[in-house]
């Protein structure tokens, strides 16, 4: 039992990842790039990151918001497939 429990966990860490990592990227890579552009060009505004960083965080949604919801149907259609090994 302990080590159904252990799984289960296990698989909704993994799956919570797999789900966030492309936002989580997409922001990390604009972020990057607008501090290597606020350090060349001597610009530093604090707010100017945010902005980009939303929108990056936005269009990665969009690309792969039917992935990420896939993703999450298919462990929540698994958990609710084996119920019954949990309730036991």
């Amino acid at each position: 039992m302990e080590q159904l429990i252990i799984d289960l966990a296990q698989d909704a860490l993994m799956t919570v990842i797999k789900v966030s990592a492309p936002m989580l990227l997409m922001g990390l890579i604009v972020g990057l790039a607008v501090s290597i552009f606020q350090t060349t060009t001597s610009i530093q505004e604090p707010t100017l990151a945010f902005i980009p960083k939303i929108l990056a965080v936005l269009a990665a949604i969009l690309i792969f918001g039917p992935w990420m919801l896939t993703t999450m149907l298919e462990f929540f259609n698994n958990l609710y497939r084996n119920m019954n090994l949990y309730i036991r």
